[in-house]
């Protein structure tokens, strides 16, 4: 009997690994490489609590000064009290003639508890065409394909007009973070990043339910982060003889009526765009309802259809707050002396944080509530679609996925771009990496990434990248 047990464990061993020898016989050396680099980055800690970016970034450090690059080219720095924070920073020379191109992708991933996942967040598992761990989507993807493309571009010998500048950051995940790596790079080592253009996360394609590819997405733009605080403070008193001036019923009050209140409707030039090409694309009451909303005035109703739809759209063409903690009391025979929340905005680009603070008063209307800023939200142009660019992503988009539209878009939440942006450096979320409607889990339990997306992110962004460097 235990003969037969073993024998029969020993042909499916025999079977998961000649399974497994098949699917890498047909990859080829650049994606064998990158599935390497991606494995040994993703299985790399890179949590605030435990983990260590520099630890992450060293790694890939050493990949590419055995590549050949020279150690001068390739710095990893830590901001100055906190060594576990390290970003990487490599270049390969080009002739000088244009400014430089930045590939830009963090390596910090938020937190995962290994109770609440059906498999270990940090070690890289492949299972029914899909990769699972933390981090395998949100940002270690891309930041793999960018190591394993400026090592394909020093071994080609890559005739390149401009420097390709590679920084892998850390702390992205956190905001705000005294330790964030865009931000010390270009208060400490703007030379080093210093570049015309970048591409960053942000943007990737969809996918339907079958798996057919809908639509590719350019990221130009994000909105702005600002929570504020909303507090009311009271004398209290025993709750055995209550009063109605609650600071409890206070605050309950305005948030019911935040909670009602829409921000207005403004379109950009990227979320015009987007709707323009987004109906030409979808069909029937869908396609019919963003054109409307392209209407002077934009039709009230197709909006609300499309909010129901999915609230993405409703993200899309105005500012939002929603509240997202609630702090009250102090006792539960007292009267609250004390009531607290935290209102999360996210502002289009062009409304200020002073406009929206004086809104969200206005909307409260109960001048016992303070409204107080929590830290200070950065206001981000949005970099130009330009020509050059949009013909490069289109053609190459064309050439993997033919007949897939490209598609400006507006990030709803925040990227490192934001510092990018700021400093004149224009960022774009452009990665050729597809997912399906269920989305990647990034954030979430079991975040994951197609196989097949991340090999052909790594041919789009090759391309790109090689494109955007020569021509």
């Amino acid at each position: 009997m235990k003969q037969a047990t073993w024998l029969l464990a020993g042909m499916v061993l025999t079977g998961i690994s000649t399974a497994q020898t098949a699917t890498a016989a047909a990859l080829t050396a650049e994606q064998r490489h990158l599935r390497d680099i991606y494995q040994e980055l993703v299985e790399t800690n890179t949590t605030d609590s435990t983990g260590s970016c520099t630890k992450a970034v060293s790694k890939m450090a050493r990949r590419l000064t055995a590549a050949g690059y020279q150690a001068a080219d390739v710095r990893v720095l830590a901001p100055e009290g906190a060594p576990q924070k390290g970003n990487l920073v490599a270049r390969l020379k080009g002739d000088g003639s244009k400014k430089p191109l930045l590939l830009l992708a963090h390596v910090d991933v938020v937190e995962a508890k290994r109770a609440d996942w059906s498999r270990d967040p940090f070690k890289l598992v492949e299972e029914d065409g899909v990769f699972y761990a933390r981090g395998s989507s949100d940002d270690k993807a891309m930041a793999s394909v960018f190591v394993e493309n400026m090592i394909r571009f020093k071994r080609e010998k890559l005739a390149s007009k401009r420097d390709v500048i590679l920084a892998l950051t850390c702390d992205e995940e956190i905001v705000p973070s005294k330790y964030d790596g865009v931000e010390f790079l270009l208060k400490h080592h703007r030379d080093l990043i210093d570049a015309e253009l970048a591409l960053n996360e942000g943007g990737g394609g969809t996918l339907d339910k079958d798996g057919k590819p809908q639509r590719h997405g350019v990221q130009a733009g994000e909105k702005i982060f600002q929570s504020f605080q909303l507090e009311v403070t009271n004398k209290g008193g025993h709750s055995s003889v209550p009063v109605r001036d609650n600071a409890i019923y206070h605050l309950a009050d305005g948030l019911s009526r935040l909670g009602k209140f829409d921000f207005p409707f403004k379109l950009s030039d990227i979320t015009r765009s987007y709707y323009e090409r987004m109906a030409k694309v979808e069909t029937g009451q869908v396609a019919a309802d963003m054109r409307a909303i392209l209407s002077e005035p934009p039709d009230a109703e197709a909006l609300q259809r499309l909010y129901v739809l999915s609230p993405f759209h409703n993200a899309q063409v105005r500012t939002t707050c929603v509240a997202t903690t609630l702090d009250g009391g102090h006792a539960n025979n007292a009267l609250p002396q004390r009531a607290r929340a935290v209102v999360n905005c996210r502002i289009l680009p062009s409304e200020s944080i002073a406009e929206v603070q004086q809104t969200l008063v206005r909307v409260l209307a109960d001048e016992q509530i303070k409204v107080t800023p929590l830290g200070e939200g950065i206001a981000t142009p949005i970099p130009p679609l330009t020509p050059a660019l949009m013909a490069a992503v289109e053609q190459i988009s064309e050439e993997l996925w033919p007949g897939v539209p490209v598609i400006p878009t507006m990030s709803t939440g925040g990227t490192d771009g934001r510092f990018l942006n700021n400093a004149g450096i224009w960022t774009y979320g452009i990665s050729g990496m597809f997912s399906g409607p269920e989305g990647s889990g990034a954030h979430g339990l079991n975040e994951h990434l197609r196989v097949k997306s991340l090999y052909e992110g790594q041919a789009f962004l090759y391309r790109l990248g090689k494109r955007l460097a020569t021509e």
